[in-house]
């Protein structure tokens, strides 16, 4: 089984027995924003469910052009993410796309709602909205942002809030947290961070054995995984897949002569349609911002919540303009990339870094750079045309 038809299997098994647990109630379920705390509740025995998995369903399949506008008629405004919006407006409207794909009615109810702000507040609003629909507690971790570098005092500040989730989930529970158990989900989430790693590192290779289109989603099990054997045995065998293409000189885009960086949200709606247009042009894109989000070199289960608040204040979403700026210019080197397509994207101004100069500075790097207007799931704010003219003259140009 080649790794894209495993990882549907993989998120297949996971949704569905997440919908068991809802069903039967033997097991409790918590919501948890993707970089967060989500070793520590599957330690506390909840099944994880992660709304922003959900949100780009809704994107992918397109169902959010008939979800948003119902969050925006609810009081939602258009700017804030979208995300958000689909997500809150499918619950309002009473749908999901894990009916047609799985027969699943409705995504699983939560005992317990838990965010964390190092990717932006936008998802406190959105579990605050699930907390008070749903009358269930919510607990968020409000983490330091935008940080140059992460100091002792920053760890400090979430490692408190962190023993403050655990002393929550014994209570909810009746039950003391196992700390054993926690050591061994961050281990287990350490090995398949590295792989993941691994994996994305594999683009480095002429040609390169992935995209970034194909990152997006192998990356399902990095996810929404994390903490599980599952997730590490599926990188373990992704990794080996991609180690022979690269031996058989495979290439993930027929007769490569382009390389590219993506900066930013995928187009949920309009992936195979920019795939395509890369390939037309013979371009991989061989790394990106996003895909690179769920790397935490920095777990170690011998210290198990100083390493995760460590980890999780790390991610790219989380640093300065100068950090990001010296991020993206080392992988352009190490991945021998010729130049970076940075998506604005319109409801995701914390993930949109063409915003503040950056594009001008990494050009006085010599670092060649486009920007491109759109949105993760809005595609009202995306326009084929404009995008595939923008793109294809920015590759003539390289």
């Amino acid at each position: 089984m080649t790794a894209r038809a495993n990882v549907k299997e993989v998120m297949k098994e996971y949704l569905l027995d997440l919908d068991q647990a809802a069903q039967d109630g033997r097991r409790k379920v918590a919501w948890c924003t993707s970089v967060g705390p989500a070793e520590i509740l599957r330690a506390a025995g909840y099944e994880v469910f992660f709304p922003e998995n959900h949100g780009a369903l809704l994107g992918a399949t397109r169902m959010s052009m008939d979800t948003i506008p119902v969050a925006n008629a609810a009081g939602y405004s258009p700017d804030i993410c979208s995300y958000l919006t689909s997500d809150v407006g499918a619950w309002m409207k009473g749908i999901t796309p894990l009916t047609q794909a799985y027969g699943i009615k409705s995504v699983p109810k939560p005992d317990l709602l838990v965010y964390n702000t190092n990717q932006c507040k936008d998802v406190m609003h959105w579990f605050e909205f699930y907390a008070r629909e749903l009358k269930v507690p919510i607990y968020g971790v409000h983490s330091p942002n935008h940080l140059p570098e992460v100091t002792a005092a920053h760890e400090d500040a979430v490692v408190a809030q962190l023993k403050g989730l655990i002393a929550l989930t014994e209570q909810l529970t009746g039950k003391r947290f196992d700390e054993e158990a926690f050591r061994q989900s961050l281990a287990l989430s350490k090995q398949a961070t590295d792989l993941w790693a691994e994996v994305l590192a594999t683009a480095r290779a002429r040609p390169s054995p992935l995209s970034f289109f194909d990152a997006t989603i192998y990356m399902g099990p990095i996810v929404v995984l994390r903490g599980t054997e599952v997730a590490r045995d599926y990188y373990v065998a992704q990794l080996a897949e991609l180690k022979a293409k690269i031996a058989a000189g495979e290439a993930a885009v027929p007769g490569e002569t382009k390389r590219l960086y993506w900066d930013g949200m995928p187009v949920w709606g309009r992936l195979r349609s920019l795939s395509d247009l890369f390939k037309r042009n013979h371009t991989a894109v061989v790394a990106s911002t996003y895909c690179n989000s769920w790397i935490f070199s920095d777990f170690d289960a011998a210290d198990p919540l100083r390493t995760m608040a460590r980890a999780y204040l790390k991610i790219f979403i989380n640093r300065n303009d100068a950090y990001k700026e010296r991020y993206i210019a080392d992988t352009v080197r190490e991945f021998g990339i010729d130049g970076v397509v940075f998506l604005e994207a319109k409801t995701c101004p914390n993930n949109s870094n063409s915003q503040y100069n950056l594009p001008a500075r990494l050009r006085a790097k010599g670092v060649r750079s486009v920007v491109v207007n759109g949105d993760l799931c809005d595609l009202r704010c995306f326009s084929d045309e404009q995008a595939a003219t923008v793109l294809e003259a920015f590759l003539e140009t390289l």
